[in-house]
């Protein structure tokens, strides 16, 4: 007996919606890649579903590829207009902490790097092109003809850009990263330190050029302005544990690594380090409360 047309077309969406679901974790992870923003990265992927079970997919020869395009142009149009509203920001932006667990697959050192939050803050140098480029070329490894096809630029063109962005990331990305293991030794140690106001461990953890950037985005008070150098720095700590009582703290896992949730008095915040050579070169605090919802659920 014949299915009814009606049938077979709930019948095509479930599988078309399973199929989209079997594809989503890597679609989230590529599109905050491109994005920051775990918000904004998951209004890019349902966009992306809807379209998805829109369409005759029939015509659909590998449903990965196809899906990475389409959240891929998707993605760079949402990072154009994002572009603008990060001019306004209040204070420095940095892009949104989220658990390791929610980004997506993690099977290379390439996709974990990509994610990792320094990475993520360094990419903000690029522009929309170069950092599509570069996110499809370095962490999912696709040829330069299909990443010119997403783009709509030549395949000259796409090399050139992928040469200026590891221009722009060189000075930051030129660096030896810590196995996971002394990644979390020295962040237990720069815990232990601030807890006890150690300055002279401190000292001993910070680089002489660490950068501490602090993103309140204007809901929460915070430094304008990134805090450079290690006496500067030192200050800025020591102004803070005098300033405010440190409550509840733990260890939770963000963006590839360590990463602590603090409260103090009536805020809360997300403190990430970036590791070089046994010392701490960049501390990044996210105080905005519309930061810290992907990374505490």
């Amino acid at each position: 007996m014949a299915v009814p047309a009606e049938q077979q077309e709930t019948a095509a969406d479930g599988d078309g919606a399973a199929e989209f679901e079997r594809h989503r974790p890597l679609l989230l992870g590529l599109a905050y890649r491109f994005l920051g923003s775990m918000w904004d990265a998951e209004d890019v992927v349902q966009d992306a579903c809807v379209r998805w079970l829109g369409i005759d997919r029939d015509e659909v020869r590998v449903p990965r590829a196809f899906l990475i395009k389409m959240v891929s142009r998707l993605a760079l149009d949402q990072l154009r207009s994002a572009r603008v509203t990060r001019e306004a920001y209040t204070g420095p932006w940095l892009p949104e902490p989220v658990a390791t667990g929610a980004l997506g697959p993690m099977d290379t050192a390439e996709l974990r790097d990509t994610v990792a939050f320094a990475t993520v803050h360094l990419m903000e140098r690029l522009t929309p092109p170069e950092r599509a480029v570069f996110v499809l070329r370095e962490a999912f490894e696709l040829p330069y003809e299909e990443i010119a096809d997403i783009l709509g630029v030549s395949v000259p063109h796409c090399r050139q850009l992928q040469r200026r962005a590891g221009q722009h990331l060189a000075d930051g990305r030129e660096r030896f990263t810590p196995a996971e293991e002394d990644h979390v030794k020295l962040f237990t140690r720069f815990l232990e330190a601030a807890r006890e106001g150690d300055l002279g461990a401190l000292t001993d953890l910070l680089s002489e050029d660490v950068v501490a950037w602090n993103d309140g985005g204007g809901r929460v008070r915070s430094a304008l302005r990134p805090v450079i150098g290690r006496t500067k720095v030192l200050a800025f700590i020591t102004g803070l544990l005098n300033r405010y009582a440190i409550g509840a703290t733990r260890v939770v896992d963000a963006n590839g690594a360590p990463a602590l949730f603090t409260s103090l008095d009536d805020r809360s915040q997300i403190t990430l380090l970036d590791v070089r050579d046994g010392r701490v070169h960049g501390i990044y605090a996210v105080l905005n409360p519309d930061k810290l919802g992907h990374v505490m659920a």
